[in-house]
């Protein structure tokens, strides 16, 4: 559910009060990298704890298929020195970085500034040539709080827990190396378990409806409502189509299928499926806080991003042939 809170003012200056400040960055990309090197000098000078991290903690990998998944509990993958003492993190990169920063930060409750150093960016907040005066103001405490819905997604196997991550936005099924039917039985809630014949299925939450699901045919879904969504790929049946259901149930997802299956959570994490295994998803008790620098426009996001909602042009009435 969306949940914004305004941050009160609370400094006259930011050299005036000590903040505890985090910084995660994508080590692969070196103008992150050099910004990191800035930004940990700017905020001590401000008299700031600065605790620095890499997106790479949060990017889980994914198991080979002839080894166990390894299970590596949700709370583990924060950061050293990163705690619920820490007022705010600052994640350098493009969108797959802030995914993993959210795995990484959640569970302390520590609201992330995403600074867009990569391509399309539509997590984040901010650019760098703007982060100067953006951190003053954030280190002011002049912005706002958004919670975003993730979701726990854990894979059980002979009714143990073999694999577990937080989701942002998607959880992906399908099968490998080449892309062929899978049969899939999901049960949401207390209703009946449905079948579904499918190239994979797209479970998807409102901040992930714009990524994958939105390529699959799902629809758009504003932040504030507490929903889910599942997305067949490429159906094999006129009615298979995507479903949207509320966010408090409860999904569990058996394959029918002889071989394997891959799940990949947000495009960096993942394990394989094996026959019998149930993938099972629940809304998290840690919400993704996205520090907003004003109040949240989502349409106005989407038509930056997307171009949705853009006029069209008119068509001439005529053409005069030369």
């Amino acid at each position: 559910m969306l949940n914004v809170t305004p941050v009160s003012n609370n400094l006259t200056s930011p050299q005036r009060r000590t903040k505890k400040v985090g910084i995660i960055y994508n080590d692969v990309k070196p103008v992150a990298c050099q910004v990191t090197q800035e930004l940990k000098v700017r905020l001590e000078a401000y008299g700031c704890q600065v605790a620095t991290a890499t997106g790479l903690g949060g990017l889980l990998g994914y198991a080979n298929a002839n080894k166990p998944a390894k299970f590596i509990p949700i709370e583990s993958l924060v950061p050293k020195d990163f705690d619920d003492a820490m007022d705010f993190a600052i994640v350098l990169g493009g969108d797959g970085t802030v995914l993993s920063a959210f795995r990484q930060v959640a569970p302390a409750g520590i609201p992330l500034l995403a600074v867009n150093t990569g391509h399309m960016g539509f997590l984040t907040e901010t650019y760098l040539n703007q982060l100067p005066h953006v951190l003053e103001q954030v280190l002011a405490g002049n912005y706002q709080v958004e919670d975003r819905t993730m979701v726990a997604v854990q894979l059980v196997r002979h009714n143990q827990p073999a694999w577990e991550a937080l989701c942002l936005n998607e959880v992906v099924l399908n099968r490998e190396p080449l892309t062929s039917m899978c049969h899939f039985e999901v049960t949401i809630g207390r209703h009946a378990p449905v079948d579904i014949a499918a190239d994979g299925i797209i479970i998807s939450t409102p901040t992930g409806s714009t990524a994958y699901s939105l390529s699959a045919g799902g629809p758009v879904i504003t932040p504030g409502v507490s929903v889910l969504q599942l997305i067949p790929i490429c159906p094999h049946s006129l009615a298979a189509r995507g479903l949207v259901f509320p966010s408090a149930e409860k999904v569990i997802v058996s394959s029918a299928n002889p071989d394997p299956l891959v799940m990949v959570v947000d495009g960096n994490a993942g394990c394989y499926v094996a026959p019998g295994d149930r993938v099972c998803l629940r809304e998290a008790k840690y919400p993704a806080k996205f520090i907003r620098l004003k109040d949240p426009e989502f349409f106005k996001v989407l038509r930056e991003k997307l171009g949705w909602g853009l006029p069209h042009i008119a068509k001439p009435t005529s053409v005069e042939l030369p």
